[in-house]
């Protein structure tokens, strides 16, 4: 399967839901829903990464589609049982598809979709859940974290170059480890700075700039001239270090280079490993709106667009021989001369 690819519209940081009205049968008759339930991660709507991308698929399947939807923000601190009251409000309300954004949903999709077997849910990033009426939506950040490691070697002018993870978990285990064999793919002998800012979700490693711009200054500090992340909305304060010290940054999950919130680093944002999960959530409502529900794993890799490297900074694509090794490091991962680590 490959997925639409979609431009990340620029969101606002507000933590209210919106509710944009309703639509139950699309020209076909084969529609029967209210509209799309989309609900959010830690981070929330304006993150510029991870929810975002979330959003901008929702917001394209409602213009195409003429369908209503609803987004809504996470609490502080909330617990599964907040996660499930979400969804069954979303699912009680008549939302199809419904769309929990992240990992953490796991535990209140399973608990959910089996209260609404009519209603298709989603969950990105996790691959546990099975249900007839469940599509799990993950993707191979691995590679595209090869990529941006590919980039990073390639670029840096110190051989010494920094890995920040949002939080200490396997799931962002595999941004390092594709960062990481990508980078020593280069140089065999660079030196990674590597440091993760918090071990739960809950003690705020995707939500607090703050941490991820101390981070990035202590990398700084210690030698580093290009710095990943994989941090969520924590991604804004590693960029904005990097900005401030004139060194690289490499963004996350959507093209950071391009969002609005970002625009005064942007000069400073060599490129973004991307996952398209705007796209993923596009071709989910699209195959219920069409009465064909997806189901199972759908997996997002380079083969199927599913995720890539962002190069819209006009100063990478005028690195011509970086520019070239990411484009080799990518035709190696597709062909399969190259298989990148997840651990």
């Amino acid at each position: 399967m490959t997925v639409a690819v979609i431009a990340l519209a620029a969101a606002g940081c507000g933590k209210s839901s919106s509710d944009s009205g309703a639509s139950s049968t699309s020209p076909s008759g084969k529609y029967n829903g209210k509209g799309i339930g989309l609900a959010y991660d830690i981070g929330g709507k304006g993150d510029q990464s991870f929810n975002d991308a979330a959003y901008a698929g929702f917001q394209k399947a409602e213009k195409d589609f003429g369908l209503g939807g609803r987004d809504v923000e996470p609490a502080d601190n909330e617990t599964d049982a907040d996660k499930v009251q979400r969804l069954d409000q979303l699912a009680k309300a008549g939302y199809n598809p419904i769309i929990g954004v992240g990992f953490v949903y796991a535990p209140a999709v399973k608990e959910i979709a089996a209260k609404y077997p009519k209603i298709t849910f989603g969950i990105i990033d996790d691959n546990e859940v099975t249900a007839k009426n469940v599509v799990d939506m993950v993707f191979a950040a691995e590679q595209s974290s090869y990529l941006a490691g590919v980039a990073a070697a390639s670029a840096t002018k110190k051989d010494h170059i920094g890995f920040i993870g949002g939080v200490d978990i396997p799931l962002i285990h595999t941004f390092e480890a594709g960062f990481d064999q990508g980078a020593k793919s280069v140089n065999p002998k660079i030196k990674i700075e590597s440091q993760y800012l918090t071990q739960t979700p809950a003690e705020g490693g995707f939500s607090s700039p703050d941490k991820g711009k101390a981070a990035a200054q202590g990398q700084i500090d210690a030698g580093a001239d290009v710095i990943y992340h994989a941090a969520g909305l924590s991604g804004q304060g590693v960029i904005q270090a990097a900005a401030t010290a004139k060194i690289w940054a490499i963004g996350v999950d959507s093209d950071q280079y391009s969002q609005s919130a970002l625009a005064k680093y942007k000069d400073y944002i060599l490129g973004s490993a991307l996952k398209n999960v705007g796209g993923a959530v596009y071709d989910l409502v699209k195959s219920v709106h069409e009465g064909k529900p997806e189901s199972g794993v759908v997996n997002g890799t380079l083969k199927t667009g599913g995720v890539g490297f962002a190069d819209t900074n006009p100063k990478y694509k005028a690195m011509t021989k970086v520019v070239a090794a990411v484009e080799k490091a990518k035709q190696d991962i597709i062909s399969g001369k190259v298989t990148v680590n997840t651990k």
